[in-house]
């Protein structure tokens, strides 16, 4: 097949990609006629669009995210992985060399956790076992791990232990890891394990900062969390929805965008 141009080639990708999970390089650059230098440059400008996801010699077709699905963990470190980085790093911001800190379980909160080398004396506590281990890399950090039963999907510890060890903990800065966010609904997740355990996290929070990506907004999940309300900021991308940055200063949310 003859895709001499570089919209030809890449709505080739495209296609290809709706008929199957992956495509290859050689596969491409074969079916194509370009040479594979090529086709990883095509591939890599779609990727920055949020058009598909990049693999060791090819790519993926990116997944359609479900507020009301239970995602592994594994799945949704698949999106929108940059925007979660970046959120990752400005949260940082937001921490001070000796804070006590909670972080939730989830892939933005696991970035804030591989964002902090230039701090030396942090109290953390977290439900997530991957992000205990990301921490102790550190080896200068003061890590609590809540105990509890495991949730494989999120790597998380959650039920009755869990929320009974965290009552002993209170005015930490919270980083809220969220499935779905409206103004209207609140905070919501597809596990009522989960939820349970973020509410008694938000009840002792001093201050509860949201990081999730912009894909996040205007969806509800079977769980409802918290009100708007009772969270103070959210980081987010610059994707968010038109009308809504106004709309949370008016509620009074500190809004930080990246």
């Amino acid at each position: 097949m003859n895709a001499s141009s570089a919209k030809e080639r890449r709505a080739l990708i495209l296609r290809q990609l709706e008929k199957k999970e992956e495509v290859l390089v050689t596969e491409l650059s074969r079916e194509t006629g370009i040479s594979e230098v090529t086709i990883r440059k095509d591939l890599t400008i779609l990727q920055s669009r949020n058009l598909l996801i990049r693999t060791r010699g090819g790519a993926m077709r990116r997944p359609i995210e479900n507020p009301n699905e239970d995602t592994s963990i594994g799945k949704k470190k698949l999106f929108n992985f940059k925007e979660k980085e970046r959120i990752g790093e400005e949260a940082t911001k937001m921490i001070n060399e000796g804070d006590f800190i909670m972080l939730d379980s989830g892939t933005t909160t696991l970035e804030i956790a591989r964002h902090l080398d230039n701090f030396y004396n942090l109290h953390i506590i977290t439900n997530a076992m991957n992000i205990a281990t990301e921490l102790m890399r550190y080896k200068r950090f003061d890590v609590i791990l809540i105990g509890g039963n495991v949730r494989v999907n999120s790597h998380s510890t959650v039920g009755p232990l869990a929320i009974s060890v965290l009552r002993n903990f209170s005015g930490y800065k919270l980083f809220l890891g969220v499935d779905s966010f409206s103004l209207e609904n609140g905070v919501s997740t597809p596990s009522l394990e989960e939820a349970l355990l973020n509410q008694q996290m938000i009840q002792q929070a001093a201050k509860v900062i949201a990081v999730f990506d912009s894909s996040k907004f205007n969806k509800r999940s079977f769980v409802h969390i918290a009100n708007a309300s009772e969270i103070h900021c959210i980081i987010t991308d610059r994707a968010i929805p038109t009308g809504l940055p106004s709309r949370l200063k008016a509620a009074g949310i500190e809004l930080k965008m990246v």
